[in-house]
């Protein structure tokens, strides 16, 4: 849902249309892919921030509370937290400080290692992360394309991923 009048033209066809204008034809493709995604994320990240805004949340926050919600006994390690998310630790760092401010988490001695904080979640915490769940969900419900391209994308992206040593899937062995 555009918060703008939509343009009368796809201003990234327009930017390929100029890369092999002027003679770039080779990153034409690649240049309108990595546009493509990047304009992707930032219509997808406007429909998110509208709906965590009244919990107030960011997408890091909430993505911090969810994780901790999922453990069993409500508390990550922070090394973990920054390894899942896949952020710089300084984002996780910021996002911590602000949900123990808030009230929805706390900090932790670990404790194997003293020099290690635990991020454990509170009561409230896991309310509102479970209120904001519930209210994503009509985005992630309906992100504006269908089924089949959405697995298609998926795999796509997972892919690409990949090969960019993002994860690595290890075949798991067949039951016993």
């Amino acid at each position: 849902m555009p918060r703008h009048e939509p343009l009368p033209i796809d201003p990234i066809a327009e930017a390929k249309r100029q890369w092999v204008a002027h003679g770039w034809d080779d990153a034409a493709e690649g240049m309108t892919v990595v546009t493509s995604i990047m304009r992707a994320q930032q219509l997808m990240l406007a429909r998110i921030d509208a709906v965590l805004k009244p919990f107030g949340l960011t997408f890091a926050r909430f993505e911090l509370l969810r994780l901790i919600a999922f453990t069993h006994e409500g508390r990550v390690p922070l090394t973990r937290a920054v390894r899942r998310l896949q952020v710089h630790p300084a984002t996780v760092t910021s996002a911590v400080d602000r949900l123990v401010k808030d009230g929805l988490a706390s900090r932790e001695r670990h404790p194997d290692d003293g020099r290690a904080a635990v991020l454990a979640i509170t009561e409230a915490g896991r309310d509102l992360v479970d209120q904001a769940t519930d209210a994503l969900n009509t985005v992630f419900t309906d992100i504006g394309i269908p089924q089949e391209d959405a697995v298609d994308l998926v795999r796509i992206i997972a892919r690409f991923r990949e090969r960019q040593a993002d994860f690595v899937i290890r075949p798991t062995p067949d039951p016993l």
